[in-house]
């Protein structure tokens, strides 16, 4: 499933500068930025934490493909690249942004997204295992999947699922290694749980002093002990 483009995000540009700039920015409602690629100069720019945020949690994430619109400059084809969040609140704090030119390849990593319930799970009674979550791919900005879908109804124990395994496309050439698990089913561990005459002695065994509680009053006694008496005036 390719990348849809999606609406225009407006910017402005803004002169670069410190980070206390940076704080009265995000004080009007809006976040720093930075606009570089396609071997042209870099622009710092400012945008709507709002439509960055449509775009992060949109089903094609940051490889969603836009327009971005800088005031007073002509409308740009984009990719979010990198971004910060405030660690406490969550919020956005700054965001990297790619000039994308639509007839270059690109090279990105997209999730897997396994469908189905495994045999292994289902009949066996065991647990699927996701080993991979992403492959790396190479694909004109316009063929960009989502996501790779791919099915494990069929996993069994002792089957691995592997990245060769995963749905081809004659648009979308794969980088990672073919061999690399994606899913596999794996038995569940078994708790052994201890015996009644175990755990009635466990129970009823006093517990120990620790031993820094030990060391501490050594210590104590032992400066007490190599005390000198004061001397007589």
């Amino acid at each position: 499933m390719a990348t849809k483009t999606e609406s225009t995000v407006q910017a402005q540009k803004r002169e670069a500068a410190d980070k206390n700039a940076a704080r009265r920015l995000r004080a009007t409602g809006r976040i720093p930025a930075v606009l570089y690629g396609a071997k042209k100069d870099s622009v710092t720019i400012s945008v709507d934490p709002k439509s960055i945020t449509k775009i992060l949690t949109s089903e094609s994430g940051h490889n969603t493909i836009f327009d971005l619109a800088i005031e007073g400059a002509e409308k740009t084809k984009a990719m979010i690249v990198d971004w910060q969040y405030e660690p406490l609140k969550g919020s956005l704090l700054h965001v990297d942004v790619k000039r994308i030119a639509m007839d270059k390849k690109l090279r990105l990593s997209v999730p897997i997204m396994l469908k189905g319930e495994a045999a292994g799970v289902k009949t066996q009674g065991g647990i699927l295992e996701h080993v991979l979550r992403e492959v790396d791919i190479e694909c004109l900005p316009a063929d960009i999947p989502s996501h790779i879908d791919v099915d494990v109804s069929h996993l069994v124990f002792g089957e691995v699922l592997r990245v060769s395994d995963l749905p081809r496309s004659e648009k979308v050439k794969f980088l990672t290694d073919e061999n690399q698990t994606v899913a596999h089913v794996v038995a569940v561990k078994e708790v052994v749980a201890p015996t009644p005459e175990a755990a009635a002695a466990e129970a009823t065994a006093a517990p120990a002093e620790p031993e820094v509680i030990k060391k501490g009053k050594q210590e104590t006694e032992e400066g007490a002990a190599e005390e000198k008496p004061e001397k007589k005036k």
